[in-house]
């Protein structure tokens, strides 16, 4: 069984603190950094491009999640790869050959995710669950922090934990938005692998804390 992670997404960081929040994920309780690269046309917001990427992974000391939501990712593949990305997660609508995409994301030695939008069926993924390291399930719609969660997202965790069992693949679970202490453990009942939490952590007083008060929630 893996083990349970947790992914700070650095979305949420004190970007005029940002060595400093960074430096906080290393010495914290959490897994992974979460990293959203947004182009204001798949989701209505623009978020940090590569120049602040490449920042962020000279002081990071923990795998690098790297969340594309960008229209045609498959132009920017190599260039996350270089930029020392361990895990990249594309859109399933913004991909018309999912297959393809994922087969070029490995063969750059990266970890390949897929994310759904909310509206998005698992079923959709059927297909290519094999070839997928990762699925990211989107619990707020993309492009904002500090949104709502979406409740229906625990029955779509165990409709793609079914998925993954029926076909015998070791993809992992992923929780992106509106993650909590007060759901955490319902979603890692649910199936979830990996949470994202942004505002939940940044946003408290203490993020080293509020890192280590969700590791003992799902450990």
């Amino acid at each position: 069984m893996t083990s349970k992670l947790i992914a700070p997404s650095v979305l949420a960081a004190d970007f005029s603190n940002l060595q400093r929040d960074i430096e906080m994920i290393n010495t914290s309780d959490a897994d992974w950094f979460h990293i959203d690269i947004m182009d204001g046309v798949f989701v209505p917001n623009i978020s940090f491009g590569m120049p602040v990427l490449r920042d962020i992974v000279k002081h990071a000391t923990k795998t690098i999640d790297v969340h594309l939501m960008i229209v045609d990712p498959d132009r920017y593949i190599k260039t996350f790869a270089d930029l020392g990305s361990d895990i990249l997660t594309v859109h399933y609508e913004a991909c018309n050959h999912l297959h393809r995409t994922l087969q070029a994301i490995k063969s750059e030695g990266m970890k390949a995710g897929v994310a759904l939008n909310p509206h998005t069926n698992v079923n959709l993924l059927e297909d290519v669950i094999n070839d997928i390291d990762m699925v990211c399930i989107m619990s707020v719609n993309p492009g904002f922090g500090g949104q709502s969660f979406i409740e229906n997202t625990y029955q779509k965790t165990q409709q793609l934990k079914e998925l993954i069992t029926r076909n015998n693949a070791s993809t992992l679970i992923e929780i992106d938005g509106g993650v909590t202490s007060k759901n955490a453990k319902q979603l890692i009942d649910a199936g979830a692998d990996v949470l994202v939490a942004g505002s939940f952590v940044f946003g408290s007083e203490n993020p080293t804390n509020t890192i280590k008060e969700l590791r003992t929630i799902i450990s």
